[in-house]
């Protein structure tokens, strides 16, 4: 009796952990390979802002689920907006360094990861696209037909947000607070009970500290053309 062939969802899943440059790289790749980029990190970033704003307790509970099916979430709305909640463009505010706190808590919370697992899948429905975050080859994406973990030090990935705050004209946080909330977020995602952070056995693991943007795109890049030719994929 035939064997049946094992069918891939046409994603590439980016993971790593917080700052390792994985939403740089993702979104440098889909541009190199000309697919849709989708930053997931970007919607919760984008929940917990309005959460906080509607003082919403990040804790399971009606109120939570209520918070949730009054969003509607808009993404990739325009070259100059990534994400909308409600009408509202938010794609600067989320990156406000305080968010990533608020982020980390509303990403533990199973209800707020089964709410954005629908809409992630339905965007990357029969298209090739790079989506990354913590969980897509383990748990949004896992027939994903290729994968991979970026990773780096914690000083390095620390150094990196920091020259991004920097550039976003926050002068009011240390190196030294951030390596410690580097630190902070490593232990929550990979210690949460639902959906852990952690690399899928099928992913190739690539650790950026001495590499530059450059080099990384051309690894994955060349990944990617040799999965796709061998599986029949056009990008």
């Amino acid at each position: 009796m035939p064997v049946a062939q094992k069918t891939f969802a046409k994603v590439i899943a980016i993971d790593g952990p917080s700052g390792s440059g994985k939403s740089s790289i993702a979104k440098e790749l889909a541009s190199v390979l000309g697919v849709l980029y989708i930053d997931t990190g970007a919607m919760f970033r984008s929940i917990a802002y309005v959460a906080n704003i509607q003082q919403i307790e990040l804790v399971e509970g009606e109120a939570l689920n209520d918070f949730l099916n009054s969003l509607k979430i808009e993404y990739a709305v325009s070259d100059s907006t990534l994400i909308r909640i409600n009408g509202v463009d938010l794609s600067d505010k989320i990156r406000e360094h305080h968010v990533s706190a608020l982020a980390s808590i509303i990403s533990q919370l199973p209800s707020v990861r089964k709410f954005l697992l629908d809409f992630q899948r339905s965007l990357a429905f029969d298209k090739v696209c790079v989506m990354e975050g913590r969980d897509i080859g383990t748990v949004v994406f896992p027939d994903s037909f290729c994968k991979f973990f970026i990773t780096a030090s914690v000083d390095i990935r620390a150094q990196r947000r920091l020259k991004q705050l920097r550039e976003q004209g926050d002068n009011t946080i240390t190196l030294e607070q951030i390596i410690e909330d580097v630190r902070k977020r490593d232990a929550t995602d990979m210690n949460r009970a639902f959906a852990p952070l952690k690399k899928s056995e099928d992913a190739m693991l690539l650790d950026t500290t001495t590499l530059s943007m450059s080099d990384v795109i051309k690894i994955l890049a060349a990944e990617v053309k040799f999965r796709a030719a061998h599986l029949g994929f056009v990008l």
